[in-house]
């Protein structure tokens, strides 16, 4: 297949876990198939970068569970194709006040969907987990098998070896600065570099860098606002190393409150156990202030608190810093441009920190729309961008947000 010419059937702009899991799904039917990056692939300026993500089907929308329950699906089959994991099994455990509205809708929609779940009081954790975890008495927590940790750097790779396999063209350090049409040859976009190519249609999966690029394009201005977030890393203590680590039956989790708080099983680093607040501070993404934030008190109480002193609290003993890039709803955004540019532009993005999970499915989505002009089995209407207009903040939701602004120390 050659790429001598510069023009292709889809080309997708951004080379993260969304945009290079849709070139694998481009290229898998088929489709002479460009996946353009702006920096190295693999780079550490966005999202999509890192040793662990949790995937779990406990929402409290109910509108992503299918997404959810798709992506381990194909995780496994694209593992499969790649000959190495990326997906690693563990079950999920959610806990909070016992009126909590989010936990709550966290039951209502395991109900809904038919997901098997245990809710558990004070003594009950206790003893599920062998001491390890300690809920307060006025707590609960949801115990759920479909847990588990996806490998993110190695996912990356893995989706773009994919495409490449299924003859894709990846080129990076390639940044695209407009798209327009330009009559009978389809899409015209055009690189920093002075590169210029073509298309007859064009996914944008470009994260933290969305808004500017879709305004420069077509003059709309999303609401998406990345935020830096701090990743923290903090010392199990010795003798308890093998209790908190993947494989000896401890979960991933979430925390809900205030703050939300999230972590995984002792994976990538030995000894170490991640534990983090669901949030982040306003950035500039080209400007970004690389850190090191604050790590809350109340952050530092929780991991006292609920591993019974088996984790030093005093501080993280390393952080990893990250983007999220942020909806006022901290749902998706999955829709065509529209405009002069009717179904011929598609954009994935917002994923305001828990899309990774379900980049498998989003990239199957995104090619559909591309290819087809609608997505398969799925409803799309509470990513879509016509939410903004009737409502700034998006989505209406009954539960408070989980996501926390933090503020600048800068």
């Amino acid at each position: 297949m050659g790429y001598s010419d510069n023009e292709f059937d889809v080309i997708v702009v951004g080379a993260g876990v969304m945009g290079s899991s849709t070139a694998y799904q481009l290229a898998k039917r088929g489709q002479k198939t460009l996946l353009l990056e702006q920096f190295d692939f693999l780079h550490h300026r966005g999202s999509s970068h890192g040793e662990s993500r949790t995937i779990r089907a406990t929402y409290p929308e109910d509108y992503y569970f299918g997404l959810v329950d798709e992506s381990y699906r194909l995780w496994e089959q694209a593992q499969s194709e790649i000959g190495f994991k990326v997906y690693f099994k563990a079950q999920q455990f959610d806990m909070g006040p016992s009126d909590a509205k989010s936990l709550l809708s966290v039951i209502s929609t395991c109900r809904k969907n038919g997901i098997p779940y245990q809710v558990l009081g004070h003594r009950q954790v206790a003893e599920r987990f062998s001491g390890r975890i300690d809920i307060p008495e006025d707590w609960i927590g949801v115990s759920c098998e479909l847990g588990g940790i996806i490998k993110p750097t190695k996912a990356v790779s893995m989706f773009q070896m994919l495409a490449f396999k299924n003859g894709a063209c990846l080129k990076d350090n390639i940044k695209v600065v407009s798209i327009n049409k330009d009559g009978d040859r389809g899409l015209k976009v055009a690189a920093s570099n002075g590169e210029i190519f073509w298309c007859k249609k064009c996914v944008v999966t470009v994260g933290g860098w969305m808004r500017n690029l879709v305004k420069t394009v077509c003059g709309i201005e999303l609401p998406i606002q990345p935020l830096e977030t701090n990743v923290c890393y903090w010392r199990i203590k010795d003798g308890h190393e093998v209790e908190y680590a993947i494989g000896n039956d401890f979960p991933t989790f979430a925390s809900y409150g205030h703050p939300y708080i999230y972590g995984t099983p002792s994976l990538e680093y030995p000894g170490l156990i991640k534990v983090a607040v669901h949030g982040g501070y306003q950035c500039n993404p080209d400007k970004r202030p690389w850190g090191p934030g604050l790590v809350p008190d109340s952050l530092k109480q929780w991991v006292e608190q609920r591993f019974k002193g088996k984790v030093d609290s005093s501080k993280p003993v390393m952080t990893q810093l990250c983007v999220y890039s942020m909806t006022p709803d901290e749902d998706f955004v999955i829709d065509f441009l529209g405009g002069e540019f009717g179904k011929d532009v598609v954009i994935g993005g917002g994923f305001s920190g828990h899309g990774f999970k379900m980049s498998p499915a989003i990239g199957r989505i995104l090619a559909d729309l591309a290819l087809i002009g609608e997505a398969k089995g799925v409803e799309l209407k509470q990513f879509r961008i016509a939410r903004f207009e009737e409502n700034p903040r998006g989505n209406i939701k009954e539960y408070e947000d989980q996501v926390k602004l933090l503020k600048s120390t800068l």
